[in-house]
């Protein structure tokens, strides 16, 4: 596709399917018949003007009258409208009222509406530019019709056919030709305009039919993303997004390569750099180009108006984590969950800006709520899938764990029945029942990790102690819960990360860590929440104290307790002492405000 200077020049017009182009053609040949059947009504209405035409009229009106109906059973019957078809009968369209123009020598008034038609008519299937070219036709062939009366070719015998080079007045020729000028740039102004809109909406309806919850969050924001840069030839999309109560600023970036589109890509912002995408202005939509001064600004709000000089302190943060020459930014807010902005870094095709960024404001208006739904809809089957793992757990634990547990103690009454038997029974006796205990141990790790459950700040420190009373009492490993505080200051997503990081910390140590006592503690220091959870097993494959960032990149140290710290932006250290133990602490910094919305 040929990529314009200006999207305005086209505005990524909606192609008719042939059914629309069809009926716009039965439309039009309707009129046409209409036209001449009223201007045949004028004259005969008007008898006594009759003489002042010259009679040639009567037929050029009576022929031009069959061309219509004849175009009309074609447009009627043919299977299709071509292209060529289509320009045949405009170019027509053309020359007839330019031939009724010689002729209506005394009265033009009511002939001037087959120009008027011809016009419409190219406005009503095309737009601006091909209306002034239709307008431009018209006024250099009635010059040069008006040249050649005027140099008085006898041959042509013109006073015979009632035309008088007289009834030619060059004065009104000009005024009618600027007339028809204006008039043409008027309808194609509109009609363009009108099927810029037409082609917002047909982007519109693309961009929400498209989205499909099956794809994902991760495939909806590719195709949204991607139907932007498309539009705007921009380099780069970037959308940065924040949950209503999460911390963590999200970037979904979607990069121009060499032959499209590449794959969206999603990554964390930095800390230092969250407040640079999801700044504060009382703008929701933002154009900036740079230039010698720093930036050329427009703002706008939702409704379309502009702000007059709200600040631009922001773009310098944002210009010095994000290089871009020009910039369009859009607040989104997707229901009351999540909130951010989208970035169209370095647009190709940009028009106006304020027209580009009231269309922009009305896609996200449109479209906004179309994610939301996608990310309702993915929460709402992970909620399902959640209660379906609850009710296979309690399967589980009323079924197989019940009848293992049975199966191992009818193993240790064997077992204990065998005393005077080969010692060797008695051995093997005693594995078999060890690996019907670690089973049963398994399938209840197991059914734990596929349960549901809410834990909010009032029920966290319950939660944690009866988690690690029966962590003591299904593995013999002597464990203790303490806790220096009365009640925990965390909203109810950090209740819940929480608690699995106790149930996984408490998993490893009974894997992989062969010790006797285990000691889970939790308290406020320095402003923050601190997990701690010790014990005396084998340790580490390290020595010495890790960060959350080495742990990162040398790959040790759990890699699930990292995740769910990460969710938390809290911070994560292991001390380990191979062959002592270890230790692992998880700071959570105090509740902040989010950064936007």
């Amino acid at each position: 596709m040929i990529i314009p200077q200006f999207r305005d020049l086209w505005r990524f017009r909606a192609p008719l399917s042939a059914d629309e182009i069809r009926r716009t053609e039965r439309w039009l040949a309707t009129a046409r018949v209409a036209l001449t059947i009223a201007a045949e009504v004028t004259l005969w209405m008007q008898p006594e003007r009759g003489t002042a035409h010259s009679r040639w009229l009567y037929w050029l009106l009576t022929v031009y009258f069959v061309h219509a109906v004849v175009v009309m059973l074609l447009v009627r019957f043919r299977p299709q409208s071509t292209r060529a078809f289509r320009v045949v009968v405009h170019v027509a369209d053309i020359l007839w009222p330019v031939l009724i123009y010689l002729f209506a020598t005394a009265q033009r008034g009511p002939f001037v509406l087959f120009f008027v038609f011809v016009l419409a008519a190219a406005a009503y299937r095309w737009g601006l530019w091909e209306t002034v070219a239709t307008a431009l036709t018209a006024v250099v062939l009635l010059w040069a019709e008006t040249w050649i009366v005027r140099s008085g070719w006898d041959w042509l015998a013109l006073p015979r056919l009632g035309v008088s080079a007289h009834e030619l007045d060059s004065q009104q020729l000009v005024l009618f030709s600027v007339y028809l000028l204006v008039l043409g740039f008027l309808l194609g102004y509109m009609s363009e305009n009108q099927k810029k809109v037409r082609a917002e909406r047909a982007v519109i309806t693309r961009v929400l039919s498209s989205t499909r919850v099956e794809a994902g969050l991760t495939g909806t924001m590719q195709q949204i993303l991607g139907e932007v840069m498309s539009i705007y030839g921009a380099s780069r999309v970037l959308s940065a997004s924040q949950e209503a109560n999460s911390y963590r600023v999200f970037l979904a970036e979607l990069t121009r390569g060499a032959v499209g589109a590449e794959s969206l890509r999603w990554r964390e912002a930095l800390p230092d750099t969250e407040k640079a995408y999801l700044f504060d202005s009382p703008a929701d939509a933002i154009y900036a180009i740079r230039n010698r001064d720093g930036f050329h600004t427009v703002f706008l709000q939702t409704d379309g108006t502009r702000l007059r000089d709200p600040g631009t302190g922001f773009l310098d943060a944002l210009a010095q984590v994000e290089k871009f020459d020009k910039m369009v930014s859009l607040k989104l807010v997707f229901g009351s969950g999540w909130s951010g902005r989208v970035f169209i870094f370095d647009p190709a095709l940009m028009g106006d800006p304020e027209e580009e960024m009231r269309f922009l404001l009305e896609f996200a208006q449109q479209v906004g709520p179309a994610i939301y739904n996608v990310y309702l809809m993915r929460r709402l089957r992970e909620r399902a899938g959640a209660l379906e793992r609850a009710r296979f757990a309690r399967e589980l634990h009323d079924g197989a764990i019940q009848s293992l547990i049975a199966v191992e103690m009818q193993l240790d009454v064997l077992r204990r029945q065998s005393g005077t038997q080969s010692p060797v029974v008695k051995t093997e006796l005693g594995r078999i029942q060890k690996l019907l205990r670690e089973e049963v141990l398994k399938l209840r790790e197991l059914m734990q990790a596929m349960k549901s459950f809410e834990v909010d700040a009032d029920r966290l420190l319950g939660f944690i102690s009866d988690t690690v009373e029966r962590f003591r009492r299904e593995t013999g490993i002597a464990a203790e819960f303490v806790s220096e505080m009365e009640r925990v200051d965390l909203a109810q997503k950090g209740c819940r990360e929480l608690a699995r990081i106790v149930q996984e910390s408490l998993v490893n140590v009974r894997k992989h860590s062969g010790a006797h006592h285990v000691l889970v503690r939790l308290a406020q220091r320095a402003g923050n929440l601190q997990l701690t959870v010790e014990d005396d097993g084998k340790g580490f494959s390290f020595t010495g104290t890790l960060s959350g960032s080495e742990l990162e990149t040398s790959g040790k140290g759990p890699a699930v307790i990292r995740e769910r710290v990460r969710l938390l932006a809290g911070e994560l250290t292991i001390e380990s002492t191979p062959g002592h133990g270890a230790r692992l602490e998880v700071r959570i910094p105090p509740a902040r405000k989010a950064n936007h919305g």
